[in-house]
């Protein structure tokens, strides 16, 4: 395997140190670039504007690396600045808590609205522990501190990241994606 080290643009929530910092980077002979220090707490508006901003000045030939973002409303709207990677420990973070992102919206599983309900946790998202198990089951688990709910919980958030980024990626192709990003930022900001 070939290693390759990405430079990492920093300069906080302030653009005359963002920009200087991403116009030196842009200049140096590398695969690809990182976007660091954008969510360590920053307003998301902040974060939005900072990742435009130099966005707008990496190259568009090479991949752009967004450090430690995030939920899918971020990964969406900064796909939409020219974002390709990202990184975070939120959906497995989250899952071990008993928070499940779903194509419906956001699922605490710990809530008492799902102690009987038999559905799968996703069923449009597909795959094995989104459909097999049931909310009432994951609920169960999880409540009793059994590692499986974790597991299971885990497994589907990671599941439904890769369905999203996918979904974005055909939208891009098609060229639907920011209709289909603006309804999507509302149904998986929403609480259920």
């Amino acid at each position: 395997y070939r290693q390759t080290l990405f430079p990492i643009v920093q300069g906080s929530v302030y653009k005359d140190l963002r920009k200087e910092s991403a116009e030196f980077i842009a200049n140096q002979q590398q695969q690809g670039n990182a976007i660091g220090g954008l969510s360590v707490g920053e307003p998301h508006e902040l974060m939005y504007e900072m990742t435009d901003l130099v966005c707008g000045i990496l190259p568009h030939d090479k991949p752009r690396y967004l450090m430690g973002v995030g939920t899918p409303e971020n990964i969406l709207e900064c796909i939409a600045l020219g974002v390709d990677m990202f990184d975070c420990v939120m959906p497995t973070r989250n899952a071990r808590n008993g928070m499940l992102f779903t194509t419906q919206g956001i699922i605490n599983i710990r809530n008492e609205k799902w102690k009987e309900d038999l559905s799968p946790i996703d069923a449009e998202l597909g795959g094995y522990a989104s459909t097999f198990y049931t909310k009432a089951y994951l609920r169960h688990l999880v409540i009793n501190k059994e590692i499986l709910g974790a597991q299971i919980a885990s497994i589907h958030n990671l599941a439904f990241y890769l369905w999203l980024v996918k979904q974005a990626r055909e939208r891009i192709i098609e060229g639907t994606f920011t209709e289909w990003k603006n309804k999507m930022v509302k149904i998986v900001s929403q609480r259920l």
